[in-house]
């Protein structure tokens, strides 16, 4: 009887890990194909499928193989490794903010932590810290202040997309006369200080390279 409760549990979790995949594909392809102006009949004359078979997918009930996700980001004009990315199984996401000042962060990570429950969220003061944290640990999103003491944010932020670069940057500032460059870095978007749950959960819904954050969906 054991055994056999143990791989009921075992079945459980699978089932549970396979329905995060599948929701979060779902997410990502209905966010592309959107993006790019396309109803789900569109999408399917050009994939050549019927339309139930793109509502599966966006549904959550359905993955479609290597083959298909391939069509897929050549039909979106999107890089397919979006694609591949969003349909692999993970663990809980990393998500890390740096920034100098601890009293900001401790009034700042509880809101993260609020917004996205499932995801695994640490603070850094400094920048090295967190290198040496995404060399180890594939980094989901990072939240950078533009200065960090006496490092840029933005050399920070070319150096967490050396070691992954599918990784979303989201910079900490006030200073808009950084926009330009800071865009230039690759970054998803901006944050001003304080941070407010509103003003995140908006960001959240615009990253770059969409994650399950919140049971498997995103805000």
């Amino acid at each position: 009887m054991p055994l056999l409760m143990g791989k009921l549990k075992e079945a459980k979790k699978t089932e549970s890990v396979d329905r995060v995949m599948n929701i979060l594909f779902a997410e990502t392809l209905k966010k592309l194909r959107t993006g790019k102006g396309l109803s789900q009949r569109d999408l399917a004359e050009r994939m050549y499928v019927n339309r139930s078979t793109v509502a599966r997918w966006e549904s959550g009930s359905r993955l479609p193989d290597a083959v298909m996700i391939s069509r897929l980001s050549h039909c979106l004009g999107t890089d397919v490794n979006i694609l591949l990315s969003a349909a692999e199984s993970d663990d809980a996401p990393n998500v890390i903010m740096v920034d100098d000042r601890k009293l900001f962060l401790s009034g700042a990570l509880p809101i993260l932590e609020e917004a996205m429950p499932d995801a695994i969220i640490t603070g850094f003061t400094r920048p090295s810290e967190a290198v040496e944290y995404a060399q180890a640990n594939r980094i989901a999103l990072a939240f950078l202040d533009i200065e960090i003491g006496k490092t840029n944010g933005l050399e920070l932020c070319r150096a967490l997309l050396a070691i992954n670069p599918r990784t979303n940057v989201v910079y900490l500032t006030a200073h808009v006369e950084y926009s330009f460059d800071a865009w230039s870095t690759g970054a998803s978007g901006f944050l001003l200080k304080p941070i407010t749950p509103e003003a995140l959960r908006a960001q959240l819904r615009n990253l770059r390279y969409p994650f399950a954050h919140e049971g498997g969906k995103r805000e």
